[in-house]
């Protein structure tokens, strides 16, 4: 007898493992919005940026924040959009 599909589970397992990684990286004092904001894997912020992962695995390289949970890479968006208004303006 099946209770929950197995795609149910793997995407609450997900949801539940992206609110933990959220709670455990916070930093002092967040803003509202610093507290709801998703962290992206490596596909999500290379579709998001529109660049190969290739291209993202060398700006980790070089400096890109990220987090990392075993094998897996994070993004925080914000981090992300920081670093990269930092070094166009400079």
């Amino acid at each position: 007898m099946e209770i929950i599909n197995e795609q149910a589970l793997s995407q609450c397992i997900r949801d539940a493992l992206r609110a933990e990684l959220q709670e455990h990286f916070k930093t002092g004092v967040s803003s509202s919005k610093d507290q709801q904001e998703r962290l992206l894997s490596k596909q999500e912020l290379s579709a998001e940026l529109g660049v190969s992962l290739v291209t993202l695995t060398d700006w980790m390289k070089k400096g890109l924040p990220f987090l990392r949970l075993h094998r897996r890479v994070y993004f925080k968006k914000s981090e992300v959009l920081k670093i990269m208004q930092k070094d166009i303006t400079d």
